[in-house]
């Protein structure tokens, strides 16, 4: 596979640059979405088993279903898809597709084992017996499977802390390395992107019947990495502005005054992150119950954040 690192970025030599579509902000979403369900699935496995819903037990699965989908929006939009594996006979340490790579493959084994070390035995050979599980024969291996994840909880859970961690980093990194681009040569990406998958964790969680205690601790973390994302928003923009020269400049005028102001402002910040954290602050001081329209809007919101961001490294 030929990878090609472009830094000019110069209208009348290249005049057509937009060359992601729709699959790579989607890739960075669920990416984002399941290292934030990683960490939190990690946290929240502190707690003994016979404290947790089972649902909540069973959120670490969620991180590899989710985290395949943003592969297949990722695949998608790969040019020689047959060359894919290719990933994998090398790692460039300077390349961040090429570590990223190494880090989606860690992300599988990882978190299905926290999985299973949140099943009591009952539990699993119930899922075993169910048809379609039934039918892979793989009884043996995942009991096995089962006793080493309950043997290294801890280990495990530290593990998925570092991996999600990593990939959340990742997902920013992946596009602060195009340098050439203006709205995209920050640093502040990669803990943006980071701190928005937790909040995208918490909401897609919080979407799910949890008992009272952990529906409040997700509400806590959430509202925290809401408070944390909106300084890093505002950080990013005045880097920008301030310190990227003249480029730096026209790509904060994007966002400030330019075609990407409304979406950006009205979907990312006040419906992505405003307006929820009104409603989660309301619900935990009044002790209302939940409701879905906070986690959608928080999911929704960190969508946008994508597709703006992406969207504008490419204006």
């Amino acid at each position: 596979m030929t990878e090609l690192e472009i830094n000019r970025h110069n209208a009348l030599i290249d005049p057509h640059l937009a060359v992601w579509g729709w699959e790579i902000p989607v890739y960075l979403f669920l990416g984002g979405l399941a290292a934030g369900i990683m960490i939190l699935a990690a946290l929240a496995a502190r707690r003994p088993a016979a404290e947790r819903a089972l649902v909540a037990r069973l959120t670490p699965f969620a991180a590899p279903v989710v985290l395949s989908l943003g592969m297949l929006a990722l695949f998608l939009d790969l040019h020689a898809r047959l060359h894919v594996f290719r990933f994998y006979t090398a790692l460039r340490l300077t390349a961040p597709m090429s570590w990223g790579a190494w880090i989606l493959l860690a992300i599988y084994p990882a978190a299905i084992l926290l999985g299973l070390a949140g099943l009591t035995a009952a539990e699993l050979d119930r899922a075993l017996a169910w048809r379609p599980v039934a039918a892979l024969r793989l009884g043996g291996l995942a009991r096995g499977a089962h006793a080493f994840a309950a043997r290294h909880g801890a280990g495990l859970r530290v593990t998925n802390v570092a991996l999600g961690a990593a990939l959340g980093v990742y997902t920013g990194i992946l596009l602060s390395n195009l340098g050439a681009r203006a709205a995209w040569s920050s640093a502040l990406l990669g803990p943006l992107f980071l701190v928005s998958g937790v909040s995208a964790g918490a909401a897609f969680l919080m979407l799910f019947p949890l008992s009272h205690d952990e529906h409040r601790l997700l509400r806590r973390w959430d509202l925290a990495a809401i408070g944390l994302e909106v300084a890093l928003l505002l950080l990013y923009l005045f880097a920008l502005a301030t310190s990227a020269g003249a480029g730096g400049q026209q790509a904060a005028a994007l966002f400030l005054g330019g075609r990407f102001t409304a979406p950006f402002w009205s979907l990312v910040v006040i419906a992505g992150l405003a307006v929820p954290l009104v409603l989660e602050l309301v619900e935990a001081r009044r002790g209302l119950k939940p409701t879905l329209v906070a986690p959608a809007l928080v999911l929704a919101g960190g969508l946008a954040l994508r597709v703006i961001v992406v969207l504008a490294g490419q204006a």
